[in-house]
């Protein structure tokens, strides 16, 4: 399923890349800082967008390299699934760097957030007890394991079992969209897996049931790591990256809101499964949707950027490849 696009190149330098605004480059970063911000990990991070330099001329076209490889994902070519997974994770976790510093006010709400959430953790998690005796408050833990149950098939079993059925529908069916979809889904889904592994353990915060749900940052230090990481939500990240592609690929309302109804509910049923603190969920469910975001816009033939940066080399030097999409939207 090919589109035609523009491209230009030029030996500028990669470094000046940072002039260019990709939209969830930008917003991983803010929020990436401000969760760090709310844990009391980082107190803030910015740096300025590099200022525009000018352009020398561009090479001919005969004198440039070969293409890059723009091979797609697909399950005859898992290669190219792992690489790109693995770029969309670098940009994932460098796109602090490239925050825009007049955009970092949207640290402040998110991080505010995650801080007030951290603060009433412990008292969310006690207010799930329930009276069985006068006087007698305990947690319900029939109810824990239905919702539990719950987040676990509806958070993790049907996105990539939704993600393997349409991959192969769209391949019995010829239909490239929903191969697409499917394809974006999962590498999605496995960039927010790994997202999740990383800080996990970097956090090492102490999951709700233990230690009287204090949900204590490295509670033992390093002798004790790791404390059974619990934020962020593994499951809220997977379906929140997993909704927002399937979202922005069939953008009607009512697949809005079913995506977007069964990932609130997995996110709130972690919670009332005792198996994470609210703001674990508020975190998980936060880079879930950015990292669905930033895979829609940088690997979708449809509804990716308009404009597409990328580094190349040139007999110039190292430089970028400007790659503008015509067929957006059709």
């Amino acid at each position: 399923m090919g589109h035609p696009a523009f491209e230009w190149r030029s030996g500028w330098r990669a470094a000046d890349r940072d002039a260019v605004g990709v939209s969830y480059d930008g917003l991983m970063g803010k929020f990436f800082c401000a969760a760090l911000v709310g844990c009391g990990v980082v107190s803030g991070w910015a740096q300025s967008s590099a200022s525009a330099q000018t352009l020398p001329s561009a090479p001919s076209v005969q004198s440039l390299p070969p293409t890059a490889d723009r091979r797609e994902c697909d399950i005859r070519s898992l290669l190219v699934c792992v690489k790109h997974v693995a770029g969309d994770e670098k940009g994932i976790v460098l796109s602090p760097l490239h925050a825009p510093a007049e955009n970092l006010w949207w640290i402040v709400p998110f991080g505010v957030a995650t801080g007030v959430a951290i603060h009433y953790d412990t008292d969310a998690i006690d207010d799930l007890k329930v009276r069985v005796a006068p006087g007698v408050l305990e947690f319900d833990t029939s109810r824990e394991n239905k919702f539990n149950k719950l987040s676990e098939y509806a958070g993790l079993y049907v996105p990539f079992a939704a993600a393997g059925v349409g991959y192969g529908a769209g391949s019995v069916r010829h239909d490239d969209y929903l191969k697409e979809t499917a394809v974006l889904s999962a590498e999605a889904m496995a960039d927010a897996g790994i997202l999740d592994e990383g800080l996990k353990y970097a956090l090492d915060r102490e999951y709700p049931m233990a230690d009287n749900a204090k949900g204590g940052f490295w509670p033992q230090g390093p002798k004790g790591w790791p404390n059974n990481p619990s934020m962020p939500s593994e499951h809220a990240m997977n379906v929140w990256a997993f909704a927002h592609v399937v979202a922005g690929q069939y953008d009607g309302i009512a697949t809005k809101a079913l995506v977007y109804g069964v990932a609130s509910t997995v996110s709130v049923s972690r919670v009332l499964a005792r198996q994470h603190f609210p703001s674990d969920v508020l975190v998980g469910s936060t880079f879930g949707y950015l990292i669905g975001g930033y895979v829609l816009n940088h690997r979708s033939k449809e509804h990716g950027n308009l404009v597409d940066v990328s580094a190349i080399q040139t007999p110039m030097g190292r430089g970028v490849e400007v790659r503008l999409n015509l067929t957006r939207g059709e």
